[in-house]
């Protein structure tokens, strides 16, 4: 799995110009899904968003995670992190997992940040979607499972 995430002062996602996740201070994160995920590294990724220290504390030191903060999450599904650009110059995306493994996982994962005390709200899977943020910072991270990092 890969995730990019981003710091954000709020986010959200619209569809056929419906709002369907929205959020205020918090996370915005793109989720990639290949073929050999599983559900160990939704987990493991899972617990590395919840925890990761990049809010601001009272010195300006990234020593908050988003739970710290009381920030909420906006999940979004994105097959095309798993686009390999190396050759010409159309994108192959035999990397991404079908919908039919990728669908599942993606909401496994968003349930185990809620698990986890999160407040998640997410885009619609597989649909054309616009993206709306605005990055604080900004701060922008790229979180791999650790079969690809």
């Amino acid at each position: 799995m890969r995730i990019v995430v981003q710091r954000c002062k709020s986010a959200k996602v619209t569809v056929d110009g419906q709002v369907v996740g929205q959020i205020a201070h918090g996370l915005l994160l793109l989720v990639g899904i290949t073929h050999d995920d599983t559900e160990k590294d939704a987990l493991y990724l899972a617990e590395k968003v919840t925890g990761l220290r990049i809010f601001e504390d009272e010195e300006g030191k990234l020593n908050h995670s988003v739970k710290d903060v009381g920030g909420a999450i906006l999940s979004v599904s994105q097959f095309t992190l798993y686009g390999d650009c190396r050759k010409g110059r159309r994108p192959n995306f035999m990397a991404a997992a079908k919908s039919n493994v990728a669908s599942p996982l993606y909401d496994q994962f968003n349930e185990l940040l809620k698990s986890k005390g999160l407040t998640v709200e997410t885009g619609l899977f597989g649909a054309e979607m616009d993206v709306e943020l605005v990055n604080w910072g900004p701060v922008t991270m790229i979180l791999d499972s650790p079969t690809l990092a």
